[in-house]
């Protein structure tokens, strides 16, 4: 479902991304975890084109694009493989003039130009979902961060990508609401919904992702499962990280 090759991104000279490939399943969850300045959350970006590389290919789906370094792709290539995802932001990046509901709607009615009657009906179902519902008039000032993340999750869901990119989703929420956007995102997971995340979240990652990768200076230190890359880490870099994620997470809960 997603493919990127090689993929090198640089930030005034400063080489971040180091010619990283990985593959994503379709109907699988991937996490990306490492410390901050390690690449994952760029990674991310580049595979919705937020962030263009300079060089490497990225495909979701049956959409590519190719960065050889000198020709720039066209908006419509990115375009076309951006409307591929649907985007979960750290800050949830909600219009705050715009309810919940209005929120869900935005996109389906300036972008895709779905008549109002039918944004709604899908922006309800969709706030059902995540179990936002009962909110679906109120404004983004009166939602706690759980609920804001969940809006926010139903409105990367509306336009149905095919998949799903998450950065930090839980990261600005303390441990009780980060559990609200878990659980939902586990849902997701249930029913067969492609994401690739980046998290320092290990309850997160650990619940729902079946792949994990970990990204230290630019580069992919080690792959696997979510059980052998957090229990039995090969790399000692990968070990000091998942330790320290241990720490933290056992320390939040206590």
């Amino acid at each position: 479902m997603i493919t990127v090759e090689g993929v090198h991104k640089s930030y005034n000279g400063t080489e971040v991304l180091k010619g990283v490939s990985l593959v994503v399943p379709e109907g699988s969850v991937t996490a990306l975890i490492g410390a901050s300045g390690s690449g994952k959350s760029t990674l991310l970006r580049c595979v919705n084109l937020l962030e263009l590389p300079q060089a490497g290919s990225v495909q979701i789906g049956d959409e590519r694009v190719t960065f050889d370094g000198g020709n720039r792709p066209g908006r419509s290539e990115v375009l076309a493989l951006r409307r591929q995802t649907g985007m979960v932001f750290q800050n949830f990046q909600l219009f705050p003039h715009r309810t919940a509901l209005e929120n869900v709607m935005e996109g389906l009615l300036t972008v895709l130009r779905w008549p109002r009657a039918q944004a709604k009906e899908r922006a309800m179902a969709l706030l059902e979902k995540v179990g936002m519902a009962a909110k679906a008039d109120a404004w983004p000032a009166n939602l706690s961060g759980g609920q804001q993340q969940r809006v926010a999750i139903a409105r990367a869901l509306a336009p149905s990508p095919k998949v799903l990119l998450c950065d930090e989703p839980t990261s600005a929420l303390d441990p009780q609401l980060a559990g609200e956007v878990v659980e939902v995102l586990s849902q997701l997971a249930r029913e067969g919904t492609t994401m690739l995340m980046a998290t320092h979240d290990l309850r997160l990652a650990s619940t729902i992702a079946a792949h994990v990768l970990f990204l230290d200076g630019g580069d992919i230190i080690e792959s696997g499962s979510a059980r052998q890359v957090f229990a039995e880490p090969v790399d000692p870099r990968t070990r000091r990280f998942v330790s320290s994620l241990s720490a933290v997470t056992g320390a939040s809960a206590s």
